[in-house]
């Protein structure tokens, strides 16, 4: 199975690029709970933020799930017997990334200049500095990862227009693209988080509604 630059997605490529680190994918999922689990706790009992852990730890096992799909998405992808402009599409154009940092560059503009409620009530009026800067590198985790499975779902698309498969590849990608509803399903578990929140409310459910919309398609057209 190829690894090579343009054959992965950057989160998987961060993580087997670190010279000297080898450590597999499970591990490496793993120390990501653990750390951002650990830091939800800790500051949240040092700073009396306790109404922020439950929703700290659910974002942080969304974010660990999500890890696991784009590994397991990214393997099975590259074991497919499309051509190179598939997976240079899919991987080497980096467009989940530019997905995920306008995801949320919108994010960050909602909560500090859009009027909500959502800081207040998780953090109170003055949250601390180091509860903040978890609390952004967490919500990256998961904004990165509704990028890759919105441009996940817009290539299967294309492949599914633009790629004759051979019969015994096409219920294998019809798993992958179901697969990635899945994944992008696992969002909804912030919602009872959001509630008191449309802005945000709508966007989740928008995204995984669109997700599902333009998989299905590729389902049926392959």
């Amino acid at each position: 199975m190829s690894r090579e630059y343009g054959e992965t997605w950057v989160y998987e490529s961060l993580v087997g690029g670190i010279p000297g680190l080898g450590i597999s994918r499970t591990l490496a999922v793993a120390l990501q709970f653990a750390i951002f689990e650990v830091g939800v706790v800790a500051l949240g009992w040092y700073y009396g933020v306790w109404n922020a852990v439950v929703a700290g730890t659910v974002a942080v096992v969304v974010a660990a799930v999500g890890s696991v799909e784009m590994h397991r998405l990214g393997a099975k992808n590259r074991l497919l017997g499309t051509p190179p402009e598939h997976k240079r599409l899919l991987f080497g154009s980096s467009i989940e990334i530019v997905l995920g940092v306008l995801a949320f560059i919108a994010l960050v503009t909602y909560l500090f200049a859009w009027e909500n409620t959502l800081l207040d009530r998780l953090f109170g009026p003055q949250p601390p500095i180091p509860v903040v800067y978890l609390t952004l590198l967490v919500l990256w985790d998961l904004t990165y990862r509704i990028g890759t499975s919105w441009w996940s779902a817009v290539v299967a698309l294309w492949r599914a227009v633009h790629v004759d498969l051979p019969p015994d590849e096409r219920a294998t990608v019809r798993r992958l693209d179901a697969e990635n509803i899945g994944f992008s399903a696992v969002q909804l578990a912030l919602v009872p988080f959001l509630l008191t929140e449309p802005v945000l409310l709508g966007a989740v459910v928008g995204h995984v509604l669109a997700v599902a919309v333009v998989c299905t398609a590729a389902i049926l057209l392959t």
